[in-house]
């Protein structure tokens, strides 16, 4: 649990609005209240976090270093909120104007929700009503399937090759980590692991159908042309309940590379080289009928994917 000395998300917001505007009465104009709401708010933060966030003379008020390095850290967290409230908005399915987008659990995960804030703030700025996204996240095999019954106007899969009978494009590119937790033995090897080990080793696996379990599978196929790949030592649905079993000690794995960002950074999984594999997939957006995206929201999705890349 959090502390209590962690402010709420709208204290922050106002922190940083102060920080950008540069005075209490220029943020209080711009966020519709009273300087002196501010100021009281200020010194309810500054209560709670145990330091000084605003230095007030006759000149005026500024923020001080403190100050600045919470609204620093804050960016961070107020991005994080502002793809939450994407994501959220996203499973609403009562609102006019929307679009059904199915997307394979990496991409709904760890970019999606990036991507549709960057659509909601293009159609603010051009004065247009945002787009209400209805989200399925499925692996990549099912995210096809509802884009060629007609269930979802567009689809985001990852994979070797572009699904047959759809139209698609590359939108960004992912590398597949091979990933072990610390106690495992090869945490401690120096020499990359090569090809044919991999291909011998039995990995805990996502499902069959999923793109990263398909991207393995023709990585080493094209790497080993003929030679048989190990079963799997598991074989789970979804990227958290494999990245739990290789933490626990099930063997090791290979994941997005998005998927273990955090994992490795906090030391729970230890990425390893490999040799000779190339673990490299693209993502694809993925739609039925003709070469182009349908016109609108559609297109505009597509199009901001690409430039967000992967």
């Amino acid at each position: 649990m959090l502390s209590s000395r962690v402010p709420e998300l709208a204290s922050l917001q106002m922190l940083s609005v102060v920080a950008r505007t540069g005075s209490l009465r220029l943020a209080a104009a711009e966020l519709g209240a009273t300087q002196q709401n501010l100021s009281q708010r200020v010194r309810t933060m500054e209560a709670q976090v145990g330091v000084p966030l605003l230095a007030r003379g006759p000149r005026g008020s500024q923020l001080t270093a403190s100050g600045r390095l919470i609204v620093q850290w804050a960016s961070r967290v107020l991005d994080a909120a502002a793809e939450l409230d994407a994501g959220i908005t996203s499973l609403r399915t009562d609102r006019a104007g929307r679009i059904r987008v199915a997307a394979s659990l990496t991409v709904a995960e760890h970019l999606l929700p990036r991507w549709m804030v960057m659509l909601r703030d293009q159609q603010h700025r051009a004065g247009q009503p945002s787009t209400s996204v209805e989200l399925e996240a499925a692996n990549s095999r099912t995210v096809c399937a509802r884009i060629a019954e007609g269930a979802a106007d567009l689809g985001f899969v990852e994979g070797p090759r572009a699904p047959r009978n759809l139209r698609s494009r590359t939108v960004g590119r992912d590398e597949l980590l091979l990933v072990v937790p610390g106690t495992h033995p090869w945490a401690r090897r120096r020499r990359p692991i090569g090809a044919a080990e991999l291909a011998a080793t039995p990995l805990v696996c996502r499902e069959r159908g999923s793109g990263t379990r398909q991207a393995l599978t023709a990585a080493l196929a094209a790497a080993l042309p003929g030679v048989p790949q190990a079963e799997p030592a598991l074989e789970l649905t979804g990227t958290a309940a494999v990245k739990a079993a290789i933490i626990a000690g099930a063997g090791p794995g290979a994941l997005s590379s998005l998927a273990v960002a955090d994992d490795i950074a906090l030391g729970r999984l230890r990425p390893l080289a490999v040799t000779g594999v190339d673990l490299v997939r693209s993502l694809r957006a993925v739609w039925g009928g003709g070469p182009q995206p349908p016109a609108g929201p559609v297109r505009d999705l597509v199009a901001l994917a690409s430039r967000g890349g992967g």
